[in-house]
């Protein structure tokens, strides 16, 4: 998450290199299970997840401040993509010749519940709630809705021909809106009698011309009354 390092899974290499980002310079190379493909790194930087296709059916947890395999979590059949809820709790990984979903603790790196999913499914991404993961399933042509609260498919998507989305494919909130420099400090609300005071500090400027005043607007839920001020 902080952009300093990546993590590269080398299928036939039976590892995964780790990249300095600011030397673009592989720093270390570590061993995991057999035929590597997806990774996915908890958002506190900690750890990072891999699916290991192969023989091994398995998930290599790495501590990334060690670059060593810490935990090595049976999954599915043929685990492809995995990926790690916002709050770091659990992680979800796409087991392909299996037709599920295994969800891991992360803080015991055990399996906690095995989803049925649609067809070959490939790709797993889960929202900024943490509340749903999304998975593609490559053969049945279908995106399966897994609610995080139940582990259950709370929905089945049709979509086209072979669907095969990797990585974080949900897209993000949009860009907040720009604080004008200097912006007008809230200090103090205080409601009462139908009437609210808010007191602030004031900024010199917003960046360019002088700033001489400040509207506020109320909308009670009787109706909807602006009241300008300074």
């Amino acid at each position: 998450p902080a952009g300093t390092f990546a993590y590269v899974a080398n299928r036939d290499s039976n590892n995964v290199s780790v990249i300095n980002t600011a030397t673009n310079a592989v720093v270390a190379t570590v061993p995991v299970g057999t035929t590597p493909q997806g990774v996915a790194v908890n958002s506190a930087g900690t750890f990072a997840y891999v699916a290991n296709a192969g023989s091994s059916n398995t998930v290599s947890v790495i501590d990334t401040a060690t670059n060593a395999v810490v935990a090595t979590v049976p999954v599915g059949t043929t685990p492809h993509g995995v990926a790690v809820n916002p709050a770091g709790t659990f992680a979800y990984v796409t087991n392909q010749s299996s037709n599920t979903v295994s969800v891991i603790d992360t803080a015991t790196n055990a399996v906690v519940a095995t989803v049925p999913v649609g067809t070959r499914p490939y790709g797993v991404a889960v929202n900024s709630a943490g509340t749903f993961a999304y998975v593609t399933n490559a053969v049945s042509n279908t995106v399966s809705v897994i609610d995080t609260a139940t582990n259950t498919v709370v929905a089945t998507v049709p979509v086209g021909t072979a669907p095969a989305a990797f990585g974080n494919f949900i897209g993000g909130l949009p860009a907040p809106a720009t604080t004008v420099p200097g912006a007008p400090i809230i200090g103090a609300a205080t409601a009462g009698n139908a009437q609210a005071t808010v007191t602030f500090t004031a900024p010199a400027s917003n960046g360019g011309s002088a700033i001489t005043g400040y509207t506020g607007i109320s909308n009670p839920t009787r109706g909807v009354d602006s009241n300008a001020g300074t």
